[in-house]
């Protein structure tokens, strides 16, 4: 008899703006809701773009403990596209990069370009986080403080260093 301990990973519940409402939707279906009780939007276990099912937490066979996860992924891993809290909020932040004041429209663009970047963990993250603080620290306190609550939650653990020190 082995003494390895075998580990699954059940499937998670998230609200289509990011909230996870249950990361173990078939061990504990119980706590699985059709709608988030935080924002109203409806949940998945799926990603909409392959059907692949969504990482959740990972169970120990035999433990009786769960690791949950606490942060929603960003990207699926099957498909390689980005779940709908990723492409909402980068949405977002590419609509208040068109509302700031006091950048040139090239700045804007790099601005733009460089918030794809932010969400991702690429050798490119690093020049993309130097240009976004860059750029926005001629927009504002205020601007940068939206794009903070808007990335927060997206972007990655190299950016937000870069960043905001996080």
């Amino acid at each position: 008899m082995s003494n390895e301990l075998h580990m699954w990973c059940d499937i998670a519940q998230i609200c289509l703006n990011g909230h996870i409402i249950n990361c173990s939707s078939e061990g504990h279906p119980e706590y699985n809701q059709k709608f988030c009780d935080k924002c109203g939007a409806a949940t998945i276990t799926k990603c909409p773009h392959c059907e692949a099912d969504i990482s959740g937490c990972i169970n120990p066979r035999g433990v009786g403990l769960l690791f949950p996860i606490t942060q929603p992924p960003r990207f699926c891993p099957n498909c390689g596209s980005a779940y709908p809290w990723t492409e909402s909020r980068l949405k977002a932040a590419h609509e208040l990069a068109n509302e700031i004041t006091g950048i040139s429209e090239e700045e804007r663009k790099l601005l733009t370009q460089s918030l794809d970047e932010l969400v991702k963990d690429t050798p490119d993250t690093q020049a993309a986080a130097v240009r976004f603080k860059k750029i926005i620290s001629k927009a504002g306190k205020e601007a940068a403080n939206a794009f903070q609550q808007i990335l927060i939650e997206i972007a990655s653990e190299a950016a937000k260093k870069a960043i905001w020190g996080q």
